[in-house]
């Protein structure tokens, strides 16, 4: 199955299972779904699906529902992320955010709602119990204290107060990278991998995830709000590779981890290796 199926295929298991709390709430429901509904790059499901497709395909429809629950933990930290108190942005996917749609205490709620609702998902997932709770702990520990959490705080907290460059890359390891990383890594857990395999596709993952966000930086500094689908030219506050490489330093560092990875993709069979260079060579051209 190409790429482009299996981002279809996801597209389709998501509005099918999409829940309905049928509560006398005016909008709820609707604002649950509002900002999973209107697309994004869906690029940790890709990832994810990808590894089962081209280790143990006959999997990929019990690894959807892993799939979906990446996508919700992903999608309640962009509304999050946009609330007033971090980054007060008003339009996230090429959408107005939620607390713009409706107030900040359903973008709040909406985001719990997400966060909370990608377990129950996981927990009702079609594979076995063991292979469930590692992926519950993985998931938990990288969009959590030990990833995303963490990676979050420092940024919020460092913002007018550059770093150098090994501080910014544990941030962008933690708030980035690391769910970027699980992604791949849930994939080989489903599948059941070798634990060598795990951990090479766990350590090209964190590689990924930081050229994800050099390229995000990059998209920041040099895209309008419209070509984006989100604001742009924010980070002049935040620490971000453009600001402390510069715009060309920051390409230089792009090209530095595409290359790198090039060579991780040597340690993968085919046809995953493949794969994943179709992907980088789609998200990443130029």
């Amino acid at each position: 199955m190409s790429s482009q199926k299996l981002l279809a295929t996801f597209e389709q298991f998501l509005k099918v299972n999409l829940p309905l709390t049928k509560s006398f709430h005016p909008h709820f429901d609707h604002a649950f779904g509002e900002m999973l509904d209107v697309g994004g790059k869906r690029f940790r499901p890709l990832l994810l699906l990808s590894v089962v497709e081209n280790t143990q395909p006959l999997l990929v429809s019990n690894a959807l529902h892993v799939a979906l629950a990446i996508e919700m933990i992903h999608t309640y930290s962009l509304i999050h992320d946009d609330l007033p108190c971090m980054d007060n942005a008003d339009l996230r996917r090429g959408h107005p955010t939620l607390h713009v749609s409706y107030d900040e205490t359903t973008a709040v709620l909406i985001g719990d709602a997400l966060n909370t609702h990608a377990f129950y998902v996981l927990a009702n997932a079609p594979l076995s119990a063991e292979i469930k709770v590692k992926l519950i702990s993985i998931l938990s520990g990288d969009a959590g204290l030990y990833g995303m959490i963490l990676g979050q705080a420092i940024d919020c907290f460092f913002e007018d107060k550059p770093l150098n460059i090994d501080e910014l890359s544990f941030l962008h390891v933690h708030k980035t990278a690391k769910l970027i990383a699980a992604s791949l890594l849930m994939g080989a857990v489903i599948c059941e991998m070798k634990k060598g395999d795990q951990e090479t596709l766990y350590g090209f993952g964190l590689k990924l995830g930081l050229l994800f966000q050099v390229q995000d930086d990059i998209i920041d500094a040099t895209l309008s709000k419209e070509e984006a689908g989100k604001p742009t030219g924010n980070d002049g506050h935040k620490n971000s590779f453009v600001n402390l490489l510069g715009l060309a330093g920051a390409n230089r560092e792009k090209q530095k981890l595409l290359e790198e990875l090039k060579s991780e993709l040597t340690k993968l069979e085919e046809p995953l290796s493949q794969t994943l260079r179709d992907i980088i060579n789609n998200y990443f051209k130029g």
